[in-house]
């Protein structure tokens, strides 16, 4: 099955690589075009209607993210092509949309254009973008902050604040919510340690993180517990223990 998409970058040598490797790596996907700054993609964007848009952040007067604000409604699946970038790369994380570091590694390519494809059947992509642009714009700060949580079935937009705490499990991550809901997600949970760290949560353990909010008291009992708000007791390893106390403020 086919996608159009339309490639953003200031770079045409960029351009010219990604369309190469587009024809030859990945035949599915039908480039309408190509634009070399956001003024230009804009135009092109009303002209084509692409399915699919890859885009640069970095570029000089309006970037990659500066486009996507000036769109009323983007209705397009998103791959970003960049260079190595701490807050895009939390953004993005935290919407759950694709990204490929530059050099373009086919693999991930490859795998990038067949979510897109999976997304724009779904018609699922677009409220990861919504989310997307709502954290590059501050518009919700970080107690109304969203996460988004790929399942098998959907992605949820859970609020930071609704999650008690996470599991691992080899290479998933369980999320328990204060609603109750139980969602389970294919990454590991170093992943949203190093997200949501700068939210109040700890990792109390190898297989345990929790959010600091329902942290309710210390459990000493035939070894170290964090007793949540829920009545859930969550274990604290002892290489985490002097850490764990340390951010609890515990002497």
């Amino acid at each position: 099955m086919s996608i159009s998409a339309l490639l953003v970058d200031d770079e045409e040598h960029n351009l010219t690589n990604l369309k190469l490797l587009l024809q030859q790596y990945s035949p599915q996907v039908s480039v309408c075009g190509m634009a070399t700054n956001a003024e230009l993609a804009r135009t092109m964007i009303i002209n084509h209607q692409p399915e699919l848009l890859f885009l640069d952040i970095q570029m000089p007067g309006e970037t990659g993210f500066d486009l996507l604000r000036s769109l009323p409604n983007p209705n397009f699946e998103v791959i970003f092509v960049t260079a190595y970038d701490q807050y895009a790369l939390q953004a993005m994380r935290f919407a759950a949309v694709d990204y490929l570091l530059k050099p373009v590694n086919i693999n991930e390519l490859q795998l990038a254009v067949g979510r897109a494809i999976r997304q724009r059947d779904l018609k699922q992509g677009h409220q990861q973008l919504k989310n997307l642009i709502n954290l590059i714009s501050n518009q919700s700060g970080k107690e109304g902050q969203r996460i988004a949580l790929s399942t098998l079935k959907e992605t949820r937009f859970v609020k930071i604040n609704d999650i008690l705490r996470c599991e691992s499990s080899n290479n998933y991550t369980t999320f328990y919510l204060t609603d109750g809901d139980v969602l389970l997600v294919s990454k590991p949970i170093y992943e949203y340690e190093e997200l949501l760290k700068d939210f109040g949560f700890i990792r109390c353990h190898q297989s345990h993180l929790v959010n600091n909010g329902f942290i309710k008291s210390w459990k000493k009992d035939h070894g170290d517990f964090l007793l949540l708000t829920n009545g859930t007791e969550v274990p604290v390893s002892r290489g985490k223990r002097e850490q764990v106390k340390a951010l609890l403020r515990i002497q």
